[in-house]
Parts: structure tokens; C-alpha cells; sequence
């Protein structure tokens, strides 16, 4: 039986030192949760646990961690942890499915046995569809990943409706774009944000890796994070397959990777110029995702871009003592 929205939820969140998962790990003590955390800090920090929520320095893939989830008794598992560049995916596959696979493994294998309520997924909107043909993208698109970081996410899906199918385990997966915010570190595509702001501050040109053309779906942390209390909570469908329990959390818009320098630039206050590079392998040309699944149960991005733009470059420089921006 789901818990009612205003019940007090034991929940654990993975990977919630990291950028994502610590606004989400804030979101469910505000909301009246008691939160435990788990991260080997690899990417995340010891700074971003939000006060109130007991942390475990663990890898997912850790015995211990089955031992958490045995002797807490969760309530809800929110799956953050992960290795998210698909650049590190292309030149360590293995490392990737080592952390996106066995870990997640390990985590599901305790929540089945500890019999957890809900477990949600993180997967990734921006790279299990590949190189779609329809935009904006909805989920029962093709899966086609084109790298190993995509393959892992979908991999993810795939173990996830195994669980529910052989043992009933309430599972949602959320599609993630590009998320961007306070937080954030210069890793995986969507950390360009954070990428760009500090070349700003910095006085440098930004980096623009081919043409600029190729496109995203920029969708700011706070709203994802309003996404993955309505996903612990919602009532799901009772229909078979990996799409059924799949939300895209993106805006439906695409922006440009010139386009995205632009309103950056125009919410800083400033121009450095632009460098061009060579494409990367592994990313994909075009990600615009469908959100009309996720806006039908009531979710829809609060933000605009240049107010989500402008408030990230705004926490950067704080952070980063280097300006003030009014």
C-alpha cells in the first residue's frame, strides 16, 4: 500500500551528496521525510548533504549498504548514484557498467529483500533514445543508446522491470534532460552550465565542441526535484513493459548549445567570446523530450531558462567569490 502524502517516509537517497541528489535529498526533509544518504563521494560532496539527513560515506556496490537498507526498513530508495559521463563511459565501459549495473544490482537485491515500498529510478531521457526520429521525444520512442553510458541507463530500466515483473517490486523510472542548477559540477554534458559559468568568470571564451548546433532539453534542478516527490507518491499503472512507468522530466524545449551561451552570457552580464573544437563521440545530435506524461499528473517546470540560468550563475559566483551579481 502507497503511503499518503502526509505521512513521515524513512527514504533513502543514493548519490545524494551529488548535484541532483541532494536537492532531491532536501526536497523530502522539507517535505517532513527522515533521510539517509549514501555516496562514496567520488563526485559528490561532503557539503551538499543537506542538514538533517544521516550520511554514509559507501559505494553502491558495498555489502554494507544492504545492511542500511535490512536494518532501517525504507519506506522509498531513490536511486541518484551513478557514473553520468558518457565521455568516461566511452573510454571505461567497464567502469560504467561496474557503478550504472553492479551497483544498482546491489541496491535492488537488498530492496527486494527489505520488501521497500517504492524504488525510483534515474534514467536518462538525453541519451536511452539515441538519435531519435521524433522530437519532442516521448517514451515509448525506440530505445537506440549510442553510448555506454546510455546502454547502462537503459540496462537500468530493463532490471527494474525484471524486479517488478518476477517480485513485485513498485518501481518508476524519471527520464532526466539536461539538468542544470546550484550544485552543479562541470561533469557529463549538462554540466556545461556550470562549464560555461565559471569561464565567465574567469574572462575566457567558451567552449563550444563542434558546430553548436546539436541540441538539449535544459531543465533546472528544483523542478526535477518536485518531479521525484510526485514519483514516490503517484499512483502508477498496472501495465507491463519499461515504458509503462517511465517519465520524461524535461521542458519540451530545445535549446541549442549557441543558444545556451547566449542566454547565459545575457543573464551574467557578460561576453567572452567563443572557442570551437572537435565534436565528441557519443553524443547525440538532437534531445527534446516529451513531457505531456508527467504534466498529466500535475508536474510542470516552474523556471524559465534565463531565470534558472541566471540563478545558477548567480550561486556559482557566490561559491566562487569571484562576483557579485545583482
Amino acid at each position: 500500500m502507497e503511503k499518503m502524502p502526509d505521512e513521515t517516509r524513512k527514504v533513502l537517497v543514493t548519490g545524494g551528496a551529488g548535484f541532483i541528489g541532494s536537492h532531491v535529498a532536501e526536497a523530502h526533509l522539507k517535505r517532513g521525510d527522515r533521510v539517509w544518504i549514501v555516496d562514496d563521494l567520488s563526485s559528490g560532496r561532503l557539503e551538499n548533504v543537506p542538514r538533517g539527513a544521516e550520511f554514509h560515506h559507501l559505494d553502491i556496490a558495498d555489502a554494507r549498504v544492504a545492511d542500511l537498507i535490512r536494518d532501517v526498513g525504507f519506506d522509498l530508495v531513490n536511486h541518484h548514484a551513478a557514473q553520468i559521463d558518457v565521455r568516461v563511459s566511452v573510454e571505461d565501459p567497464g567502469l560504467d557498467a561496474q557503478v550504472n549495473i553492479a551497483g544498482l544490482i546491489n541496491v535492488l537485491e537488498a530492496a527486494r529483500r527489505s520488501c521497500v515500498s517504492r524504488f525510483v529510478f534515474v534514467s536518462s531521457g538525453g541519451v536511452v533514445y539515441g538519435e531519435p526520429e521524433v522530437f519532442p521525444t516521448p517514451e515509448v520512442a525506440p530505445k537506440v543508446p549510442m553510448s555506454p553510458y546510455g546502454v547502462s541507463k537503459l540496462a537500468g530500466e530493463l532490471y527494474l522491470n525484471y524486479y517488478r515483473e518476477i517480485h513485485g517490486m513498485d518501481q518508476v523510472a524519471l527520464r532526466y534532460g539536461n539538468v542544470y542548477g546550484p550544485r552543479q559540477d562541470p561533469h557529463g554534458e549538462a554540466g556545461v552550465v556550470a562549464i560555461f559559468s565559471n569561464r565567465l568568470l574567469r574572462g575566457e571564451p567558451l567552449v563550444v565542441y563542434g558546430d553548436g548546433h546539436q541540441t538539449r532539453d535544459y531543465v533546472y534542478v528544483g523542478d526535477v526535484a518536485r518531479a521525484n516527490l510526485l514519483a514516490a507518491e503517484m499512483t502508477l499503472p498496472d501495465a507491463p513493459g519499461i515504458d509503462a512507468r517511465a517519465y520524461n522530466v524535461a521542458t519540451g524545449a530545445a535549446t541549442s548549445v549557441n543558444e545556451l551561451a547566449d542566454t547565459l552570457e545575457d543573464a551574467a552580464g557578460m561576453r567572452t567570446g567563443r572557442e570551437h573544437r572537435a565534436g565528441r563521440p557519443g553524443d547525440v545530435r538532437r534531445s527534446t523530450l516529451a513531457v505531456g506524461r508527467i504534466r498529466g499528473r500535475g508536474w510542470a517546470p516552474a523556471l524559465s531558462l534565463r531565470d534558472g540560468l541566471a540563478a545558477t550563475f548567480r550561486h556559482i559566483a557566490a561559491t566562487n567569490g569571484a562576483l557579485a551579481v545583482g
